[in-house]
């Protein structure tokens, strides 16, 4: 069974000291590609050179909302010069996170809209976090759409239904993380039945949200497997298919992750 972690953090604190080990543990469980996702441009140099030390991780850059009010949060240039890097397979993770506001909505949604323009303009998906700001991402993802197309997925997707149909209407993905697996998620495991099967990803957002039976612990791109498993169940299908089917759209979703070059591990 092969398996793609569509969104982890390798370049956050949590994982100095081990992160041979972390990249090694994946492998073994059949994890065959990871990939690292950028949150701050300033940080950026930090996934590339992950990205660059490990064959099958990759990179995406951009600015996280609650970056977005931070100092070259905006640098749409450095972002574009870090995304003609090989191994370089999208842009963000950008969005709207209304649960924090750490940064003004106004300031917010420029900043995400600037991204959204930068992976239109360079044929890159666009990595979206949506968090209790459903409403203004729908609208904002329809008029953008409306100006030109783009590819794009909802990130560790915990909305709701409608956002969920939303995207899916507008060409959107939409990925699952170790949420899914909680006890109070039974919700959330109804729409992860119900996405087609060709729009679905699993990814582990590694340090955060460990899935069962690892909730509580650091998160790493190997517990993909739990959140795999439990979106199979959900559908009535055998891991392996679950698998075979979120490979395939991950690679669709992000097709540069099939030709970019790498060192060898």
């Amino acid at each position: 069974m092969t398996l793609i972690d569509s969104h982890c953090h390798l370049d956050f604190p949590d994982f100095v000291g081990d992160l041979d080990a972390v990249v090694e543990r994946a492998r073994a469980v059949g994890v065959e590609r990871m990939i690292t996702i950028g949150t701050k441009v300033a940080k950026a140099a930090q996934v590339v050179e992950i990205a660059e030390r490990y064959d099958d991780v990759f990179f995406t850059v951009g600015t996280h909302p609650h970056e977005a009010a931070g100092e070259g949060a905006a640098d749409f240039a450095a972002m574009r010069k870090f995304a003609a890097h090989p191994k370089c397979v999208g842009i963000g993770e950008a969005g709207l996170d209304y649960h924090y506001s750490y940064a003004p909505r106004d300031v917010a949604k420029r900043v995400f809209r600037g991204q959204i323009g930068l992976a239109r303009e360079l044929g890159l998906p666009l990595v979206i976090h949506a968090r209790d700001a459903d409403d203004d991402i729908a609208a904002i993802l329809t008029d953008e759409m409306g100006q030109g197309r783009f590819s794009a997925l909802l990130h560790c997707f915990t909305s709701s239904r409608e956002l969920a149909w939303t995207a899916l209407d507008l060409g959107l993905s939409i990925s699952f993380s170790g949420v899914v697996t909680f006890k109070k998620s039974e919700g959330l495991r109804a729409i992860a039945r119900d996405v087609p099967l060709d729009r679905i990803l699993v990814e582990t957002d590694a340090p955060y949200l460990a899935p069962i039976p690892n909730r509580g612990r650091r998160n790493e791109p190997a517990f993909v497997v739990a959140t795999a498993g439990v979106v199979a169940e959900a559908r009535g299908l055998k891991p392996e298919a679950l698998a075979a089917a979120t490979r395939a759209n991950t690679l669709n979703v992000f097709p540069k992750l099939r030709s970019a070059a790498g060192r060898s591990h």
